[in-house]
């Protein structure tokens, strides 16, 4: 295992030590410990930039399933690279704002940090992996991790509720997108991302490759909440504020973002990547932009404003896919786009990852993140105002702040989308600009509501639970490191064009490279006149007018009914789909094992004698089988006899009696067939049987009437017989249709060479079976402690009482 491996699994590891962290160093803020390790882990990628902008990648293979193709490759290339570096420097910044967040006297500090630890280790693994397993296998833990978080004040209803949620739409979208892995892999016969790529030519006609292309962007969309899967992230809010600075801002809503990028290489060039993507994208950043305006809480705003925001991303990479689909390039012209996505991607995790952690520096030092309970907050908070004021006004696209730029670079790959001639373009592709400018317009508005609605106006402080005042230097760390970017982006963007963009927009769109394998990309703060500029100035002043008139035209989010909405839509799915199982289980849930074992067999009888009929597979044959002797016939004959007397008989004792001599006769036939080992163990569980069954003969219920009973018999003689039918028929086929040697002659050859052992049921299961055989005791293990426990609960009720 390389280095690599081990940063990636690093966090794992250190989550395994925290609760001892926890226990023995109590007058230490865990967090100190855990900061550690991001800070490390950024210092290590880091070091990879200069590998990537060079055009080379990092590949390192651990063997896992070699057999079926799944390994654990770690591969760092520009895009790769570009979200390990925001994960570890994100999170870094995310644990020292955790450790003047949360107190270490109030918070169960080892749970957060192990549940924090496991997310940043399961994202790792998602953008560094290339096998599809592998990748799949982290994509799941960062839904589980991040389930643990948002409920991370498990005794909060809607913390209980927020993650439920959103671990159901995730998982179900991963769920969606491990089919269109398995699809891929049946297309290229490799669970390789890379090698996949190089068959791109060979598949895009396959029969399977637009199912597989819908089912990895059901996963993509429903872990970035696009529409109509965004509902979950606003209920998420409830979580801690570093877990919604650090899931909803830089890397869980991302993760999808990263798969549409990591796929398009494969996707894009089809116009059902392009529309399916693009539509999404921008109809999803109009809807978020639009109800972010009548939320009420801060947190509310930040969630649908990314919500929005991703969307705004999504829509530039679909749009970006054209680029592939059109023969000439010039100068860029149709990469803008991508390159855009990249840039804002960026851009997003520094201006909303400051304004998370001011929204939990006014909750923290005020008890209320309700805007009509906040006002006037400026004086008492002058240094969260002023990064309120960078994160919020980047957010709405304005100079000089680095959303500006990506902005203008999106409003350029909206209306260059007009002068596309590739997929019916030309008809409907006015609608991206005006979409995407309208949206704007809401952005900028909520924008404002976050800044001057919660720091001017009006000082309410008999509404608020705390005298407010600015937060300690600690927890403004991280905010201020993170709004100094945006300036520092602002006025040096191409620190990241050359280092990071360029990089990752090799591995998004590697077959534009031009001839010397790079993109030349260069972002300046000033572009002229032009129509961007007017756009923007067009969503300045239709922002102030709306901002300024809310009041009068905010009851148009009033037309639209409650019940109508997509959550109430959802809720009454889950109560319907809850309310339909609790009565099917009610149906078949008796309490009576007897109705469970019918089921069972009923089940059984029809299902294989279904396939014996379909496939004709019956078959009977009885050359090379041995001879029924006289011992035989009579050991069958006795346990038949037994069977019956069981069945029949009106005595509990006749029952026990006849019942011991089915399990005794089978023994014997064990002898017959020189099995001594079985007849031994057969003659020990029968004997201990039949001595159970005496020791409770006292305690056992009474037969029933006889009618009940007779019927009862019948009942059971119909399935025992549809059973034991069924099973000599395939017993007998299987033995009649041999294609292949028994399995037998390979242990007979193999039990004393390589197990060393000359009994070869015993080497069978301690040596050949020894797994099954260990977790067969563990599962006894596991009963016999039950059991032992509810005999001492049993006991102890007693003296209690």
């Amino acid at each position: 295992m390389s280095l690599l491996h081990v940063a990636i699994i690093s966090p794992f590891l250190l989550a395994i030590l925290v609760p001892f962290l926890y226990k023995y160093f109590r007058t230490i803020h865990t967090g100190w410990f855990v900061l550690v390790l991001p800070v490390l882990l950024f210092a290590y990628f880091i070091q990879f930039v200069s590998t990537n902008m060079h055009g080379e990648t990092i590949t390192k293979t651990a063997n896992w399933i070699p057999s079926l193709g799944i390994n654990f490759t770690a591969y760092i290339d520009g895009l790769g690279l570009l979200f390990a570096l925001l994960i570890t420097g994100i999170g870094a910044l995310v644990v020292l704002y955790s450790i003047y967040y949360l107190s270490k006297d109030k918070e169960q500090l080892n749970t957060f940090y192990v549940y924090l630890l496991m997310f940043m280790g399961a994202m790792l693994g998602v953008v560094l992996s290339d096998n599809l397993i592998v990748l799949y296998t982290f994509w799941e833990l960062t839904s589980l991790s991040s389930f643990l978080l948002i409920g991370y004040w498990y005794t909060r209803e809607k913390s209980r509720y927020g993650a439920q949620k959103s671990m159901l739409i995730t998982i179900f979208g991963g769920l969606l997108m491990l089919g269109g892995f398995v699809l891929l892999y049946m297309m290229t016969n490799t669970f390789s991302i890379r090698e996949i790529i190089t068959q791109v030519p060979d598949i895009t006609q396959h029969a399977l490759f637009i199912p597989a292309l819908i089912l990895i962007l059901f996963g993509a969309f429903t872990k970035s909440a696009q529409f109509p899967f965004y509902i979950w992230l606003p209920d998420a809010m409830e979580a801690p504020t570093p877990v919604s600075a650090y899931l909803h801002s830089a890397t869980m809503v991302k993760a999808g973002i990263y798969i549409v990028a990591r796929f398009s290489p494969i996707f894009s060039g089809t116009p059902e990547w392009f529309w399916i993507v693009s539509a999404f994208g921008i109809f999803t950043m109009f809807w978020g932009s639009f109800n972010a305006v009548k939320q009420t809480d801060l947190k509310g705003i930040l969630a649908f404003s990314t919500v929005s925001q991703l969307g705004m991303i999504m829509s530039m990479l679909g749009v970006g896919s054209a680029a592939i689909a059109i023969d000439s390039i010039d100068d860029g012209f149709y990469t803008v786009a991508t390159t855009a996505a990249i840039f804002h991607l960026i851009n997003h995790a520094t201006f909303k990852g400051s304004l998370f952690m001011v929204v939990g520096i006014i909750d923290h030092e005020t008890g209320t993140r309700d805007i009509r309970k906040l006002g006037g907050l400026m004086s008492f908070m002058p240094i969260t105002f002023t990064i309120a004021i960078i994160g919020a006004f980047s957010m709405a696209g304005l100079p000089p702040f680095n959303g500006f730029l990506s902005k203008e670079m999106f409003f350029t790959s909206m209306t260059r989308v007009v002068e596309m001639d590739v997929f019916n373009l030309e008809a409907l592709g006015l609608l991206f600009p005006i979409i995407a400018w309208v949206a704007s317009i809401f952005t900028f508005i909520y924008s404002m509501v976050i800044v001057f609605k919660t720091f001017t106006g009006k000082f309410q402080p008999e509404k608020l639970k705390k005298k407010p005042h600015e937060a300690p230097i600690g927890m403004l760390i991280s905010p201020i490191i993170l709004a100094s970017l945006v300036f520092i982006f602002f006025f040096f963007p191409n620190i990241l064009a050359y280092t990071i963009i360029e990089p990752a927009m090799a591995s998004v769109i590697p077959s534009l490279l031009g001839d010397d394998k790079h993109f030349h990309i260069h972002i300046t703060p000033w572009h002229g006149f032009n129509l961007e500029l007017f756009m923007t100035l067009g969503v300045i002043a239709l922002g102030v007018v709306g901002y300024l008139s809310l009041s009068k035209w905010r009851s148009v989010y009033g037309l639209v009914p409650e019940k109508l909405t997509l959550n109430k839509g959802y809720d009454r799915a889950l109560f319907t789909l809850d309310k339909s199982s609790s009565t099917l289980t009610k149906f078949y849930m008796t309490g009576f094992i007897r109705d469970y074992l019918a089921y069972i067999f009923t089940f059984f009888i029809i299902l294989l004698a279904t396939s014996l009929i379909i496939t004709d597979g019956f078959e009977f044959q009885l050359a090379g089988t041995a001879p029924i002797g006289i011992y035989e016939a009579v050991l069958a004959a006795v346990m038949v006899i037994g069977t019956i007397t069981v069945l029949f008989s009106k005595s509990r004792l006749t029952a026990i009696i006849a019942l011991g001599s089915v399990g005794y006769s089978l023994s014997l036939f064990f002898v017959l067939f020189r099995a001594p080992d079985l007849a031994l163990t057969q003659l020990l569980v029968e004997t201990v049987s039949v001595a159970l069954f005496l020791l409770c003969f006292y305690h056992l219920p009474e037969f029933k009437k006889k009618e009940k009973m007779l019927r009862f018999k019948l009942t059971n003689l119909i399935i025992s017989l549809g059973v034991g039918t069924i099973v000599t028929l395939l017993a007998l086929s299987a033995n009649s249709q041999r294609v292949s040697e028994t399995i037998s002659t390979y242990f007979i050859e193999n039990s004393y060479e390589l197990a060393g052992g000359k009994n070869m049921v015993n080497v069978i299961l301690v040596d050949f079976r020894g797994f099954d055989t260990l977790f067969e005791i563990t599962v006894l293990g596991i009963a016999a402690l039950g059991i032992y426990s509810m005999i001492r609960l049993r006991v102890r009720k007693g003296e209690e009482g």
